[in-house]
Parts: structure tokens; sequence; C-alpha cells
């Protein structure tokens, strides 16, 4: 009867491809499939039970109080134009190198991830302001679209990233539930904190790989040409003004929680409170405007939730079938022992990455496979920044990368969605050669978490 819960999975994953909401396709499809097997005794109702105290602590759990604020955080600094302000300012520096606008959406692409965490926002801010003044520049059509569409995928992992919080609390989690299952009583911990920190070194890494890509294409490239406006005399203060306030947010934001000042929930208060007051400084916010974020938030947050319930009812109709201890066993005999296991959960991963969102893939995939690799002996941190990055790699890869889809919504008629394709294959062998450093070296991700707790 195991072979059901795998069934279940199967059939979800059919369905959610029908464009039904993802929370009411998790829940519905569950509880339809679970009353189907109970009536041939294959199901046990009377788990059912436990889901009221699963979903009083999805809504009281702490830890994801984080997300309405860091989205809100990312809504206000969005509103703001900050994105605009840093572009100007940062590519007017740049502007005399041939690699200048390609560096500049790098910069302002990673400090747009480290103050907003928001993915689609990113990619389609840095769409409207930067394609095309690189297309005026004679960038490659491939090379402009593509380096914007990596660059705004770096929410996904540079911390305070919203998909780290949901992995966070979700290997969190698992981490204790694969300590009790080895009869440890008094399990350790691992915290939102420590997966933030751990994404630190991975996401300056994949930075500065995208940089020396995007530097090597513009030297060899003849056709790229320098900006024609000459750098005014006041440039500096214009460029300080504009980047010091958003790096400055991002340090109380990240340093509260890197040196242990502030749980990322309270951290992310702090940062919602901080992005109001530079958006107030800026004169850029009116109570329209905040009217228009709240509701935002209100409902980005509320779908997360709603499909995080969804998700606790699928995960509690799989267990009842025995889901848990078959993929045990499978991983248990699979060739290849540890290595093999992870290579089949990291592939299974990226090829859902396809279909499903970051977080659909964090509350119904990773609660399911996590508690048997940890088990297994795999460091929680390690594990979580793979899938970080896995799940990066995915919203890239044609031709269901939801980064196309939002470059290709903002992208002129003249660039082509083949154009789109070719660009960001380049950055998909980046961002699995990176994959591949932290798989060979763990101390990637895990060294630093080590030294700051």
């Amino acid at each position: 009867m195991e072979w059901l819960s795998l069934v279940l999975f199967v059939l979800v994953c059919i369905v959610l491809m029908s464009g039904y909401p993802v929370a009411l396709v998790l829940a519905g499809t569950s509880l339809l499939f679970a009353g189907a097997c109970a009536l041939f005794g294959a199901f046990d109702t009377s788990l059912f039970n436990a889901l009221p105290i699963r979903l009083f602590g999805i809504i009281n759990n702490q830890t994801l109080l984080a997300v309405p604020l860091f989205v809100f955080m990312g809504l206000v600094l969005e509103k703001s134009k900050i994105a605009e302000d840093l572009l100007l300012s940062i590519s007017s520096v740049f502007g005399r190198y041939k690699a200048g606008l390609g560096l500049s959406v790098i910069l302002v692409g990673m400090l747009l991830a480290a103050s907003t965490g928001i993915v689609g926002a990113t990619v389609v801010t840095m769409g409207v302001l930067s394609l095309p003044a690189m297309l005026k520049q004679k960038y490659p059509t491939s090379l402009a679209a593509g380096t914007i569409c990596a660059t705004g995928t770096l929410g996904q992992i540079i911390p305070p990233s919203i998909a780290l919080v949901l992995l966070g609390d979700v290997i969190s989690s698992a981490y204790q539930q694969s300590q009790i299952n080895m009869g440890i009583f008094s399990p350790e911990t691992v915290s939102v904190g420590d997966l933030f920190v751990g994404a630190v070194i991975p996401g300056l890494i994949l930075v500065a790989c995208y940089a020396i890509y995007v530097c090597i294409v513009c030297w060899r490239s003849d056709t790229i040409t320098t900006a024609t406006k000459a750098i005014e005399a006041d440039v500096n203060v214009s460029v300080w003004a504009a980047l010091l306030p958003p790096l400055g947010l991002i340090l109380i934001v990240l340093g509260s929680i890197l040196l242990g000042f502030a749980t990322p929930t309270e951290a992310a208060g702090v940062g919602a409170f901080g992005a109001i007051l530079l958006a107030l400084c800026k004169r850029k916010l009116n109570f329209e405007q905040l009217k228009t974020v709240s509701q935002s938030t209100v409902k980005i947050s509320s779908m997360i939730f709603l499909i995080l319930i969804g998700a606790s009812i699928f995960s509690l109709v799989f267990r009842g079938l025995g889901g848990e201890e078959l993929i045990h066993s499978l991983f248990e005999n699979m060739p290849g022992g540890v290595v093999g296991a992870t290579l089949v959960v990291m592939l299974v991963i990226f090829l859902l990455g396809f279909i499903l969102d970051f977080i659909e893939i964090t509350f119904v995939v990773v609660p399911i496979v996590a508690p048997v690799l940890l088990s297994m002996g795999i460091d929680p941190v390690w594990l979580g920044i793979m899938i970080a990055l896995n799940l990066q790699t995915s919203f890239l890869t044609p031709p269901f990368g939801f980064a196309l889809f939002y470059l290709r919504g903002v992208a002129p008629a003249s660039v082509k969605t083949i154009d789109i394709y070719k660009g960001v294959m380049p950055f998909i062998g980046i961002q699995l050669f990176v994959l591949l450093l932290l798989a060979l070296w763990p101390e990637i991700a895990t060294w630093l978490p080590e030294q700051v707790y």
C-alpha cells in the first residue's frame, strides 16, 4: 500500500499543471485521495484528528512571521524607485568601460536581492530599466537578456531571501524529526539565521562568476560601445546618495542576524520599518502607495500560508499512506548510498522546478525527502543551501523557468524568446559549476555559520 503515496504525489503534480490554485489542489486532491483509500481500508481517517494542531502550529509559527515583513520591505523599496537610482548612479561610474553596464546590472541586482529578496520584482525592474540601455550600447541581445534573468534570480540565494526563510523553517522541522527518528530526544536545532549565514559565501561566489563571465564576453566583443555621456563632477555625490541608504538597510538587517543581536523575524521588522523611513526620506511614498503595498503584502502572504496549509494536509495523507517509510527504504537501497540519494533528490527538485514554484517545492517535496537525507548524516545547512541553489537554477532553465517569463513580459518585441533562452544557458552552466563546488566542498556553506555561531 505504500506505493499509493507515490500515486498521490504524481496525481498532485498532474493536477497542479491544470492552473488551479495550488493550495486548493494540494488540500483537495489529498483529501479526495484519502477518502477513496479509506473506502478500501488503505487509510486511517483518525489521522485527521491531528490536523487542527498542525494548522494552529503553522499560523502560530514565529519564524514564518518574517515572511510578510520581508515581503513588505521589498515592496516598499520597489515603490521608492531605489533600483532606478542605483542603476543610474552605478552605471555612470562604470559607463566608461565596455562591460560597465553589465557589471552595473549585476551589482544592482545583488543589492536588490540583499534588500528585497523577491525574484520577480528584480527581473521586471531590471528588464524595464536596463535592457533598453544595454541594447542601445550594442550588447548582444542574448547576453543582455541572460544577465538580467540570472541577476534577478540572486534573490533566491542572497539573504534575506524569502526562499531561505521558508526553507529554513522546513529544514529545521525535518532536522528535529530526523534526530527523533534516530532516538535522539534532545535534538540539536538549525535556524533560518544559520541558512542566511551559510548562503553568504555561495552567493558572493555566484556574483563573482557572473561578473567574470560578463567581463570576458564584453572584452571579446567588437560591437559593444561605452557610454557616450561624460561623467559629471557631482556624480560621486549622487552615487553615494543612492548607494548608502540601501547598503545601510542591508547592514542593519543582515548584520543584526549575523552578529546574533536579532532573530530573522526581529530583523525583518526592523527592515520593514527602515524601508518606510527610507522611502519617506526620498519623498516617494504616499498614503495610496502604502495602501497598495499593504494590500499586496496581504495577498502574497496569504497565498504563501494557504499553500503551507494545503501542503500540511498533503504531507499528513502522504505519511498516512506510508510514504515516508517507502522513501526511506528506497534511499537506503539506492546505489551510491548518501551520494546517490542526494543526486536523485537534487535531480527531482531541478525537474520539478520547471512546473512548480519554489514555495510549492519547499512545502511539498522538501518535508518528504529532507528527514531521510538528514538521517543519513547530511549537514542541514549544506542541504538547505544546495536546495536553494538548485531551485535558483530551475528558475532560469528553459522552457518553463519563471525568470524567463518575467523578462518576456517586459522585454520589447525586438528581443526574441530564443535570444532569452540562449542568453541564460551560460549562466545555468555557472550555477551548476557553483553547485558542483558546493557539493565537493561543503565547507563553502558550513564554515561561516561555524565561525559566527
